[in-house]
């Protein structure tokens, strides 16, 4: 995955962007109209010289033109300016020889307005230049008639000057994006400086401080500010109850495991074949107790880490129950206990985790064994179906157990009385059932104990 850039680069990229192309826009448009002031303002010169000129000629009676005049053309107009006049009739007054003409360049004349001179473009002396033709009525010497001035500038100069407009008008706004770009590059970085204050300050905490985060932040950080807070709480609560849980668990299994290590040299020390048959038989069965409680324990731990339908499949919860009554019940029966099993003829479709409904089911029967007494002789398995749930019920004719020991039975590692169970089998199947939305009560019953596991018809198909 593409590396992102540091969050100083984006927003500075992000600001300056728009504001070079609006830059870049600005002086194409300002060169351009760099150009349009720059041929209005000589337009305007030429036709203040032709004028100038038409004037002179007239007051001096067709002379030359007055090197003031001259002069004073030259600098209104930006640059050197030609002309030529001609007086009454076509004839030469002043100025230069040859004026340039459109028909030889090529170009039209045009009136720069209704009724004013005529201006074209054209090449003079092998230079592309802006020519200006007024006709005017005059009277020289008693003779009357058309006079015709015709001036003309190179475009050179007149390049020149839009591109001094141009270039005037460009380094002003660079100048101006450079000052910006330094404002917004040290700007964003003392406006980010209390994330990188709090970037440094999360660095340095210890690996076991996971406590809230106080420190003050803008506005626009709090958001993950409070996502951070909400993260370290969870992982705070997570750790601890990943803490106990080892806890209890280590507990658990350290007297089952030195019951089996003390059995373990019992064997050894028999004195007979009975006592070492017997002891032996002693030393399976806990071994089988402590791989039950690793079972349940590791069962439960993987309940605290799934979610309540990542591992949800659709079978047949009926074909389930049937196949684990099949499996428990030759336990039971060599036990002298009699076992029923209770269900409608045709399949029931759900959606959950097959792997700990069987384990939830399995820790109901298994309960009742192991905490039914001496009396115990019974144990059943009823599955039905109601118009919005679908009910698992485990039943024995044991000790009995009330709905107001709930709360004890159901809390993990507890057991109502002393017994070789490990507390967490009804605490599995608690949390089974409620992964699957559904719950896990004690019956009101006359005689013995009964548990029913119910799921929502929301589980059904």
């Amino acid at each position: 995955m593409m590396r992102l850039a540091s969050l100083r680069i984006r927003l500075f990229a992000l600001i300056l962007t728009p504001l070079v192309l609006m830059a870049v826009l600005l002086g194409f448009w300002r060169l351009t109209a760099a150009q349009h002031t720059a041929e209005a303002l000589f337009d305007r010169g030429l036709l203040a010289s032709a004028l100038a000129i038409s004037r002179d000629v007239a007051v001096s009676g067709g002379d030359a033109l007055l090197r003031s005049t001259s002069d004073l053309i030259d600098d209104a107009a930006g640059g050197q300016v030609f002309y030529h006049a001609t007086g009454p009739g076509g004839i030469y007054v002043t100025g230069y020889a040859y004026p340039p003409n459109p028909d030889v360049s090529g170009a039209l004349a045009q009136p720069i307005v209704d009724g004013g001179p005529d201006v074209f473009e054209a090449n003079y002396r092998g230079e592309p230049v802006r020519v200006m033709r007024l006709t005017e009525r005059i009277s020289v010497d008693g003779l009357t008639g058309d006079s015709t001035v015709t001036v003309w500038q190179r475009l050179a100069e007149r390049q020149a000057f839009a591109n001094q407009l141009a270039i005037r008008a460009i380094s002003l706004m660079g100048a101006l994006l450079l000052t910006l770009a330094i404002v917004v590059w040290f700007g964003v970085g003392w406006g980010l400086w209390p994330l990188i204050d709090l970037r440094n300050a999360i660095a340095e905490r210890s690996p076991n401080d996971l406590s809230r985060i106080k420190r003050p932040v803008p506005a626009e950080a709090k958001g993950i500010v409070n996502t951070l807070n909400s993260l370290f709480s969870k992982l705070e609560s997570n750790l601890q109850a990943h803490q106990a849980f080892i806890s209890d668990a280590a507990h658990q299994l350290r007297n089952p495991v030195a019951a089996v290590q003390s059995m373990t040299e019992a064997v050894k020390d028999a004195g007979t074949e009975m006592d070492r048959k017997q002891r032996t038989r002693d030393l399976e069965k806990a071994a089988r107790n402590v791989t039950r409680i690793t079972e349940q324990l590791l069962s439960m731990d993987r309940l605290r880490h799934t979610t309540d339908i990542d591992q949800f499949t659709k079978f047949d919860l009926r074909a389930l129950i049937q196949d684990l009554c099949a499996e428990q019940g030759s336990a039971l029966l060599s036990a002298d206990i009699a076992f029923e099993f209770d269900a409608p003829p045709q399949p029931i479709m759900i959606e959950g985790d097959a792997l700990f409904l069987s384990e939830a089911v399995k820790n109901l029967i298994d309960n009742a064994m192991t905490h039914g007494g001496a009396d115990l002789s019974t144990v059943g398995v009823r599955l039905r179906t109601k118009a919005d749930v679908v009910c698992i019920s485990v039943h024995d004719d044991g000790k009995g157990l009330s709905p107001s020991q709930q709360d004890a039975a159901f809390r993990r590692f507890s057991q109502l009385e002393p017994s070789s169970g490990s507390g967490l089998g009804l605490a599995i199947a608690k949390s089974v059932a409620e992964k699957h939305g559904g719950k896990l009560v004690i019956d009101t019953v006359e005689n013995g104990a009964s548990l029913t596991l119910t799921l929502p018809v929301t589980q059904l198909s």
